[in-house]
């Protein structure tokens, strides 16, 4: 028996299953060398996102405190969106298409019932990180979006989420680090005491002050 407390969109067919099923067509008649580059990427590609913050992480280590404070707390906002999907999962109970959507085709083994659909935890982190990225490097952060959206749609390819699931998915990983990364801003202060301790090694020095700078050239002239 259902929990009283689901909010029911149990057959997500009734919202975007027709483009569900178009793409879905799509990747039947798809090469077989096209739909085993998105499973992998579908896969394992959340790891870039990692590999991403850690190269923040490493440029930021000559940058001011509160530069480092956003690089820091993007694994933190990450795991906060997570959290915050994992509740809307559990108050929305969606079947996966493939085990909905009659002759569907996942490229994955499709999820039991449990597992439920929506939204997408994929798309959830992918575009948390992302966005928090904005923060940090708008270069970064463009990149990382462009990948964040391959993510989502490959979520998609491989039939385990309907259109609307890595959509509303994306949405609440770029809101709640829209709201959360800015305020990370605020921890240079705590950064700069960090860095005077014995997490220099991990922090690095920060950005050597303008006016230090400033002096240091008058002096030399």
């Amino acid at each position: 028996m259902r929990s009283s407390r689901a909010l029911a969109v149990y057959d997500g067919s009734g919202i975007d299953g027709s483009l569900y099923t178009r793409v879905n067509g799509w990747v039947q008649s798809a090469p077989h060398w096209l739909n085993d580059v998105i499973k992998i990427w579908s896969a394992i590609g959340l790891g870039l996102f990692a590999v991403f913050m850690l190269y923040a992480w490493w440029r930021a280590r000559g940058a001011d405190s509160v530069m480092m404070a956003r690089v820091l707390a993007s694994p933190v906002i990450v795991v906060i969106a997570y959290g915050v999907n994992s509740v809307l999962k559990s108050l929305v109970d969606e079947l996966r298409p493939c085990a909905q959507i009659r002759g569907s085709v996942s490229l994955e083994t499709c999820p039991g019932t449990g597992d439920w659909s929506f939204p997408s935890n994929h798309s959830v982190i992918a575009f948390a990180a992302a966005i928090s990225l904005w923060f940090v490097s708008r270069r970064l952060g463009v990149v990382a979006t462009v990948f964040a959206a391959l993510m989502a749609a490959s979520r998609v390819w491989v039939g385990v989420h309907y259109p609307h699931d890595v959509a509303v998915g994306a949405l609440v990983g770029t809101l709640v680090a829209l709201v959360l990364a800015p305020l990370a801003g605020r921890c240079g202060p705590l950064v700069d005491r960090m860095r005077s301790g014995a997490l220099r090694p991990l922090l690095g020095p920060g950005a050597m002050p303008v006016v230090t700078r400033g002096y240091a050239s008058h002096r030399a002239r």
